[in-house]
């Protein structure tokens, strides 16, 4: 069986050596010790998912996933830093990666984190080719949302999140119960982070009046479509 293709983008030697010799018996890995020849990296091969340190030279962390989310809203990106402060980690979730690793982090987190997020991405394709959501129409495989005039392109997470919507359609759901379907744990910080992707997706929704996601307080939320 082909080895799934991790772009990793490191610059300390010592942890990258660690890391690239644990993980590849079971992938292949792209190792870059600066942002900007990750970035070339990307550009110029095919690659299932990227973990990306933040503090880099040429290009640190941040920049360069926002550059690969432009090109590619699709690929899963986790974060991986000995930055720990909530503030970063929510900036790393608004650019759009979906997962933020804090060192020191176990190998066994990290394999598990990969292949939930090489797993996602294989199951989009037995998802319906697309849902009606209130004037859009949502294609989970290409992780879009169409209408007559624009095309809005979500991220992996923002797609997996929505369709678990779509699919419990107007029931009240548990914050808990969100978090183990999507993100695979219930903890503080994976709590944090569904408020800022359904903060995302209320955005892209703000001017569909037809459209809800309804705080439940003390439970969760409710999506909710008029007729």
């Amino acid at each position: 069986m082909e080895k799934s293709r991790i772009l990793y983008a490191e610059d300390d030697q010592t942890i990258a050596f660690l890391i690239q010799d644990s993980l590849e018996n079971y992938y292949e890995i792209e190792h870059c010790s600066d942002g900007k020849s990750a970035f070339e990296a990307f550009n110029t091969k095919n690659f299932d998912i990227c973990l990306l340190d933040i503090m880099m030279p040429e290009m640190n962390g941040f920049d360069l996933a926002q550059k690969i989310r432009d090109k590619n809203a699709e690929i899963p990106i986790i974060f991986t830093s000995a930055k720990a402060l909530k503030e970063d980690r929510i900036k790393g979730l608004k650019i759009g990666a979906d997962d933020y690793l804090v060192k020191p982090f176990s190998i066994e987190e990290l394999i598990l984190k990969i292949e939930i997020f090489l797993k996602r991405s294989k199951k989009t394709e037995t998802f319906p080719q697309k849902y009606k959501v209130g004037k859009y129409d949502f294609d989970p495989k290409n992780y879009t949302l169409n209408d007559t005039q624009n095309t809005i392109t979500l991220t992996q997470r923002e797609s997996d999140l929505l369709l678990y919507f779509i699919r419990h359609k107007n029931t009240v759901l548990k914050r808990q119960d969100i978090l183990k379907a999507i993100w695979g744990d219930d903890d503080y910080f994976m709590g944090r982070s569904l408020d800022v992707f359904i903060s995302r997706l209320r955005k892209v929704f703000a001017d569909e009046n037809t459209v809800a996601i309804e705080n439940i307080h003390g439970i969760g939320f409710r999506f909710s479509e008029k007729q």
